[in-house]
């Protein structure tokens, strides 16, 4: 894989990015570590993780992913320059009041935010440091429409940005990005920095996979016209584009034991666990067979290949779902397959958003 600049920044990064959330939660140290381990060797140079990992969120549980990177990079003496390394700042609570004691994100909350994650993740400099979600209210995380009587916001972009251009100058952080964002999001990030000399943000981190194109609805065009970088999250849309819900569903005594979407409530009551995000990917997944793909290679490499797309983020529990996803590298989807993807999207839109 050869790797491809993240907007108008100096970061150059695998086309592929090894998602880390279910460290610490699905997946223990020892294992954690053998999957970095191997995604290095694999050639993979680019990690993603957040302060608040791992998912699903708890108390106990918040900073631990980090915690566990940090000590597999002690472990492993020149790993950390071999890799660009982003981390994110949470957003404001969203009913997870362990991250922080005000329900906001203020400019000092971004700050002891990245020192915290520097310090857990045993590391002098964050690469890419992304806000988590909008400290605004924005439809995200399963809402569909913006309601601007739910508003709620304290802290202004700018002030947001002059805090992360603080990072920056100090040497803690080399550029910024965002994540769960909006068209009007980038554009007004990309605005103030350019108007007041203030850093400008690389990517933005957002769902992108088969059952979750919300994407393409506008955001699309802002970052390419902006230079700004997408790194899509969920591309196998938390296991349903596995195939492996088909023929049990998600819940129930035949539900894969151990599978992230079967294992906790909070995951099927969230945007994963629509009855029509399931009748979704299984019209994808078939489509897959029918094509003489795995759905997972499927949905992988329409990841992997859209122009939209600079780095897609891979979440593991395994060994072997590293290798699998990262074989799926060089898959090619015809154009008669690419026609029949839009058609299915076109009768049942996006049920995951």
């Amino acid at each position: 894989m050869k790797t491809i600049p993240l907007g108008h920044s100096d970061l150059h990064v695998t086309p592929i990015c090894l998602g880390t959330m279910t460290f610490g939660e699905q997946v223990a140290e020892a294992d954690a570590h053998a999957i970095l381990s191997r995604s290095l060797e694999r050639g993979v140079n680019f990690i993603d993780t957040a302060e608040m990992y791992a998912v699903p969120a708890r108390a106990d549980t918040c900073g631990a992913t980090e915690t566990i990177i940090g000590r597999w990079f002690a472990k492993n003496p020149g790993a950390r320059q071999k890799l660009v390394l982003a981390t994110k700042v949470a957003g404001p609570s969203r009913g997870m009041p362990w991250i922080r004691q005000g329900a906001g994100m203020t400019a000092a909350d971004i700050v002891a935010s990245c020192e915290g994650s520097l310090r857990r993740l045993q590391t002098d400099v964050i690469d890419l440091y992304q806000i988590h979600w909008p400290e605004r209210h924005v439809p995200a995380f399963g809402t569909k429409y913006y309601d601007p009587a739910k508003e709620t916001t304290q802290t202004p972009i700018h002030e947001q940005l002059q805090a992360l251009a603080g990072l920056v100058k100090a040497g803690k952080v080399r550029h910024i990005g965002l994540s769960n964002e909006t068209p009007y999001g980038v554009h007004e990030f990309v605005r103030l920095a350019e108007q007041h000399g203030l850093p400008r943000v690389a990517t933005v981190q957002n769902p992108y996979c088969l059952i979750n194109r919300s994407y393409e609805n506008a955001l699309d065009e802002s970052c390419h016209r902006l230079g700004v970088s997408l790194l899509a999250y969920s591309p196998l849309g938390f296991g349903l584009l596995t195939g492996k819900y088909d023929a049990s569903g998600i819940d129930g005594p035949d539900a894969p034991q151990g599978a992230r979407i079967a294992s906790y409530a909070s995951v099927r009551q969230q945007r994963w666990g629509r009855p029509e995000a399931l009748a979704a990917a299984r019209r994808y997944n078939a489509l897959a067979r029918a094509h003489g793909l795995t759905p997972a290679q499927l949905a992988l490499a329409f990841c992997y290949t859209k122009w939209q797309v600079a780095s897609t983020i891979i979440g593991v529990t395994s060994l072997a779902q590293l290798d699998d996803d990262l074989d799926a590298w060089g898959t090619t989807l015809s154009p008669e397959l690419l026609a029949q993807i839009d058609a299915i999207r076109w009768e049942l839109g996006d049920p995951a958003i």
